[in-house]
């Protein structure tokens, strides 16, 4: 085995992929509603994707970012409209990259001595040094002390621990996750992102909202923020934004992106024309099929279907990023099941099983989803 023990012992090695459908080596087929957690939005091998792809391919695949290229330009207008505009973009690589460069933009902003962030607890950010800091999840933390120092943590939805954590003259910034997706698809109490973009605004400190997994209409929104009504200063993305070809990307105001300065942060492969191009199809078959709509509606039958199903407590989160939450079964069991049935899901938290399936998902196929789940339910 060449690869680094990364990861545990893989039970499914996928060869092909066509919309909501996988296929292993021996050829069996199974429903994806993991999406590879959230990053296939559109489906498997997207006709206008995989199009976009192997034309840019034949056309110019990368130039360094001395030089200007025309694809990642068109993506950056579309993100900033979809965000409200007034802003700029800096791409990535990855939701990590995108989160390592709001960091650092916020350091840049607060200036000398205000460099602190404050995030939640069970929150995910990303596995960089800077990042994981950020996440709140102190058992991942553990093997890789020190840790860069400045990162500060609450509960999520204790407005009050927020308040005394947000200290004016050393916190820069605010990093949070509308809905907590790693951390178990938590939905912090109504109300509550509001409250902290007030203390944003009393105190001068920046609101950066992480929407890799929550972005571009998995919510039943564009973005998981517009939910409450705010407006962030940083917002970064990922996953669904290249519908499996690597690219993130990090947008901010035009008056907080300005204090960065040439040579003050960069990427190699960030922006280049290959994975612009898959962003710029994904974007465009999104706001084509108004994939926001379509999450809001497959998820109410979905909430529906897992709300009635025997050996399901509860379902949380919004629209195609959903967790249920289970009555007595480990959910690596359930998961496990459900993939010996054809079926991908994952166990979120040790207690409930998380599904966020293309959003281009039918009915049919939420309906087998759900017969297929009430089986490893079952077992």
């Amino acid at each position: 085995m060449t690869l680094m023990n990364n990861y545990p012992p893989q039970p499914v090695t996928f060869v092909r992929g066509e919309g909501s459908r996988l296929w292993d080596v021996d050829g069996k087929a199974y429903l994806d509603f993991l999406g590879g957690l959230a990053v296939t939005s559109l489906g498997h091998a997207h006709p206008a994707v995989a199009d976009a792809i192997a034309e840019q391919a034949r056309t110019l695949l990368h130039v360094c970012n001395l030089y200007g290229t025309t694809v990642g330009p068109e993506v950056a207008e579309t993100l900033d409209r979809l965000l409200g505009g007034g802003g700029r973009i800096f791409f990535a690589n990855s939701g990590a990259e995108a989160n390592e460069c709001a960091i650092k933009l916020a350091r840049k902003w607060g200036g000398p001595g205000k460099y602190a962030v404050v995030s939640t607890y069970g929150s995910f950010h990303g596995r960089t040094l800077a990042t994981l800091a950020a996440t709140g999840q102190p058992a991942k933390h553990e093997p890789f002390q020190p840790l860069p120092e400045g990162f500060r943590h609450v509960a999520l939805g204790d407005i009050d621990a927020m308040d005394a954590a947000v200290d004016s003259k050393v916190v820069a910034a605010v990093l949070v996750e509308p809905i907590q997706g790693e951390g178990g698809v938590n939905v912090p109490p109504k109300g509550w992102l509001g409250e902290v973009r007030r203390l944003c605004d009393e105190r001068d400190v920046l609101l950066m909202l992480d929407e890799v997994q929550t972005g571009l209409g998995r919510t039943g929104e564009w973005f998981g923020f517009q939910h409450e009504g705010v407006q962030p200063d940083v917002v970064t993305l990922a996953k669904a934004l290249g519908n499996g070809m690597p690219i993130g990307a990090c947008w901010a105001r035009a008056e907080v992106a300005d204090a960065f300065v040439p040579g003050d942060h960069g990427t190699t492969f960030g922006g280049q024309p290959l994975a612009a191009a898959a962003a710029r199809a994904t974007l465009a078959v999104m706001e084509a099929e108004d994939v926001p709509a379509r999450a809001t509606r497959a998820g109410a039958r979905l909430v529906e279907g897992l709300t009635a199903r025997p050996g399901v407590a509860s379902v949380r989160g919004r629209g195609l990023l959903l967790a249920a939450e289970l009555t007595d079964k480990p959910s690596k069991d359930v998961a496990g099941a459900a993939l010996d049935r054809g079926l991908v899901i994952n166990a979120v938290t040790p207690t409930a099983i998380r599904l966020a399936p293309s959003l281009l998902v039918t009915d049919d196929e939420i309906d087998e989803a759900l017969s297929v789940l009430q089986e490893a339910l079952s077992c």
